[in-house]
């Protein structure tokens, strides 16, 4: 697990804060995940054995993407505590002029945002109580 957090899990986080996470994202980073988690624990693909088995033999309850789901709750809710001439924040809250393009649009960061507080029951504003919102972050998700 040592080798697992310090080596795999560290590259796969890497800028995880910025990342879009769109549905194809995610289902590659959880097979490169579990790929790490079966050649770790040596067993193979051919025998058959269920991800959640494996998971739960090595001791892991969450995925990688709730952590950078968490880890990008947590930066949202440092930038916006950032004074207002910041960069980060500029950045965070501009929009392009240019037209979009035709057809449907694209899951974009803020949105997803959006869908991860929405999940965890948080309110906009609530990022000003440091200690609130990182409570909040690390909740479990609603399943229903």
């Amino acid at each position: 697990m040592n080798i697992y957090n310090v080596l795999i899990k560290s590259s796969l986080l890497y800028g995880s804060e910025t990342w879009r996470l769109t549905e194809n994202n995610k289902r590659q980073v959880e097979a490169t995940e579990m790929d790490a988690l079966r050649r770790s624990s040596r067993i193979s693909r051919k025998e058959r054995i269920r991800n959640v088995t494996i998971r739960q033999q090595i001791g892991l309850e969450e995925t990688i993407v709730k952590e950078i789901e968490q880890n990008q709750l947590t930066w949202y809710g440092h930038v916006q505590r950032m004074t207002e001439g910041r960069l980060p924040k500029i950045a965070l809250k501009w929009i392009p002029k240019q037209k979009t393009a035709r057809g449907r649009a694209k899951k974009n960061w803020m949105k997803g945002i959006r869908k991860a507080i929405n999940e965890r029951n948080l309110n906009e504003g609530q990022w000003g109580d440091r200690k609130q919102w990182s409570l909040g972050v690390g909740q479990r998700k609603k399943t229903f």
